[in-house]
């Protein structure tokens, strides 16, 4: 793959906004024991460390849903792969996702945790890339806001490479 480095969010400012977003998690929810549910494959770094900083009891699953595929864009069709194995009802929830940028995914994924009947239901997220948004999510807990690019590291990929990078790095493709 040919590229160019646009932008790189270093190892340590990840660690920074991590634990920044574990503080405000663990203050929000300290009288209550949230389920965090990762979204599968690129969230699990990022819930991983979020998890082991949170000061607070709290639950973890995972879903996966597949809208991308092979490309480097979404495809638009989401389809539930995974499902949450834990029992929802009545529990907040936090959704842990790496990255939201069209919303499609998020929005689909919200409508069906909806269905499970939880307390309430939050958004946490690494990246916001705001440039493509289809679909306007609420988000409660962000790490860093980014217009547009192509992102690799720290969990994201391309085409199930480059998730092993300690840092994010912006590309142009």
């Amino acid at each position: 793959m040919e590229y160019k480095i646009l932008k790189k969010i270093s190892e340590e400012d990840i660690r920074k906004k991590v634990e920044e977003i574990a503080r405000s998690i663990s203050e929000e929810y300290k009288d209550n024991e949230p389920v965090l549910i990762g979204i599968l494959n690129g969230s699990f770094i990022f819930i991983a460390d979020l998890i082991r900083k949170i000061s607070i009891p709290s639950e973890v699953d995972f879903i996966r849903l597949a809208s991308y595929g092979s490309n480097s864009i979404s495809s638009g069709k989401i389809k539930l792969t995974k499902d949450s194995e834990l029992l929802l009802r009545g529990k907040p929830v936090i959704i842990v996702e790496d990255i939201i940028d069209t919303g499609l995914t998020l929005s689909y994924l919200i409508k069906h945790i909806k269905k499970k009947s939880p307390e309430s239901i939050r958004v946490c997220t690494l990246i916001n890339k705001f440039g493509r948004r289809q679909k306007e999510i609420g988000i409660d807990y962000r790490g860093f806001d980014i217009e547009d690019g192509f992102l690799v590291g720290y969990g994201l990929d391309y085409s199930e490479k480059y998730r092993h990078l300690p840092y994010i790095l912006s590309l142009a493709i």
